[in-house]
């Protein structure tokens, strides 16, 4: 034992001592080393599924929308205002949000600009001209496209009240609640009208309270007759007055105003025909009529 030197005696206690420091050492780097590996997984799968979405989706979007949001501070509160309320008529688009549609309006008038400059000739006020018509003919083109889809809904809701009121007015009167026959019509319609009727649906099972449901309704929709629809209903709740009764009364007068509109529409048609007919069927009638007889004319006077 005293032979043995001391820094033998040294390494083998250093070594000893280190043994329980290399055991804490690999139990820690294979936790780490798991936790890296499942942070790597992770990051992996992140990967993945971000190269699942679209070059389009996750460059051009995020420009729009910053651009959009940009536009909105610096766009007079009255013009977004009616462009929310144009997008809002139209259904609310998930393609067509605020933003997007303000960066939308932006990015189409400087193209139109810049093709109106390149396109013009002549002085430069003739170029300034056309590049400011061509910067507004550009940004009026979302205005244009929100108003055709507007227009076009409320058409369909128009379309689809009356017959909805009927079923409304049946299921009432066979012993359902409002919000049950409001459920049953939405549930077996189909378009516009049902979708709204499910959010309105959908608001209340929430919580919002029915008539606070149904103002938003009318912010939605720019429909005369499903105005006075739900103001009728608003009061039957207020005074107490029967629903079913009330529902009634509102279906027979949206059929007789069904019934007005198709014969108003009859009524235009002999005024809308006389242009074509003037313009299109008379100058070809007259060519295969007096067309042969001027021929034989001109070759006798000739």
């Amino acid at each position: 034992m005293l032979g043995v030197p001391w820094y033998v005696i040294g390494a083998a206690t250093l070594v000893v001592a280190s043994l329980p420091i290399l055991g804490w050492a690999v139990s820690g780097s294979r936790r780490a080393v798991s936790g890296d590996a499942a942070a790597v997984a992770a990051a992996y799968d992140g990967r993945n599924v971000q190269l699942k979405v679209s070059t389009t989706d996750r460059l051009v979007v995020p420009l729009l929308r910053s651009v959009g949001r940009g536009v909105r501070r610096i766009t007079p509160g009255g013009w977004v205002d009616s462009l929310d309320r144009r997008i809002r008529l139209a259904g609310s688009p998930a393609t067509w949000t605020l933003e997007r549609a303000l960066a939308m309006k932006v990015t189409l008038g400087l193209l139109g600009a810049l093709a109106a400059y390149t396109s013009a000739r002549g002085a430069l006020t003739t170029k300034v001209a056309f590049t400011a018509a061509g910067w507004f003919l550009g940004y009026l083109v979302p205005d244009v496209i929100l108003y055709g889809r507007g227009a076009d809904r409320q058409q369909q809701i128009l379309r689809e009240l009356p017959d909805t009121l009927d079923q409304l007015t049946i299921s009432v009167e066979a012993g359902l609640g409002f919000d049950a026959a409001l459920q049953r019509v939405a549930a077996s319609g189909t378009g516009p009208l049902a979708e709204e009727l499910t959010r309105v649906l959908a608001e209340i099972k929430v919580g919002v309270p029915r008539g606070e449901s149904l103002k938003k309704l009318l912010t939605r929709t720019s429909v005369p007759e499903l105005r006075h629809f739900i103001l009728a209903l608003q009061q039957a709740e207020q005074f107490g007055l029967p629903v079913a009764r009330v529902l009634r009364i509102q279906s027979v007068e949206l059929r007789m105003k069904r019934r007005q509109r198709a014969e108003e529409a009859a009524m235009k048609i002999p005024v809308k025909i006389v242009f074509p007919l003037v313009v299109c069927i008379f100058p070809s009638l007259f060519v295969v009529l007096l067309g042969p007889a001027m021929i034989r004319v001109a070759r006798v006077l000739l």
